[in-house]
């Protein structure tokens, strides 16, 4: 099943770093925050990948290219210009990288993607939050229920410690839990090309009618997922980020290093 990933924003609230480099391309560890994702949906066994580009598209091609040709040892010929490349690490995706738009919206996008996904259902997320959603659990959810979309709901991080009172007093502080009532929108799709008639064209946010049409419809269901999940909209949730990749202990991180 191919994997369709949103990349074209232009992630206005992340302008320190988005000035410079589309979101996706933002790093965590050393690497994209897009390669971390990729790296989630490989380790369930996905390697067949659809980049919808916007917002500085060419330099998502560029560290592709460059993460083909870099990686692993090689050897030059330099009278011929031949490359023999050896031991490369790098994982065998197959990559479409593909121009939807400067301005389209998401739900424009993904309805030009459609076209690249070979007529059959497949997953979709935004380029710019982690989690360890099982993939496998997902897609056998969407399978079970025969509707056109399934969406991974989620328990944001609460920004701020929560306290419980007994009267005045303290009994219980938990310093930023994930918030204990109330599900949100976490990405994370298993859609079937029929949500294609749900998207009018370019200028149609795909969190806005189509979803509220497909629930409308009776076509939308709710993997629900308790654990790990976490965007990353603000320098300060790139930090909270990086914080957790330093502490070696990334719940996203299910791969092993080679």
């Amino acid at each position: 099943m191919k994997v369709a990933i949103l990349a074209g924003g232009a992630g206005t609230r992340l302008a320190e770093e988005t000035d410079v480099r589309p979101k996706p391309m933002v790093e965590i560890g050393g690497m994209p925050i897009l390669w971390h994702i990729m790296m989630h949906y490989y380790h369930y066994g996905h390697r067949e990948f659809a980049i919808a580009l916007g917002y500085k598209g060419e330099y998502i091609k560029r560290w592709f290219a460059d993460y083909c040709s870099l990686n692993g040892s090689m050897t030059l010929h330099v009278q011929t210009g031949g490359v023999k490349r050896h031991d490369t690490s790098a994982p065998p995706w197959s990559v479409d990288l593909v121009e939807t738009g400067q301005t389209t919206l998401t739900g424009g996008r993904i309805k030009r993607l459609i076209a690249w996904m070979g007529g059959g259902p497949f997953m979709l997320t935004w380029g710019d939050g982690l989690s360890d959603v099982n993939l496998h659990k997902l897609l056998a959810f969407h399978k079970s229920h025969g509707k056109l979309a399934t969406m991974t709901a989620v328990r944001p991080p609460a920004r701020y410690g929560h306290i419980e009172f007994d009267g005045d007093r303290v009994v219980e502080f938990t310093e930023k839990p994930q918030t204990a009532e109330g599900w949100i929108n976490g990405a994370f799709f298993v859609l079937e090309p029929g949500v294609d008639d749900y998207i009018d064209g370019d200028d149609v946010m795909f969190e806005h009618a189509p979803l509220q049409r497909l629930a409308a419809d009776g076509q939308l269901m709710a993997f629900r997922h308790e654990s790990f999940w976490q965007c990353m909209d603000t320098l300060r949730e790139k930090h909270i980020l990086q914080k957790i990749w330093d502490s070696g202990q990334a719940p996203w991180k299910m791969w092993s290093e080679r």
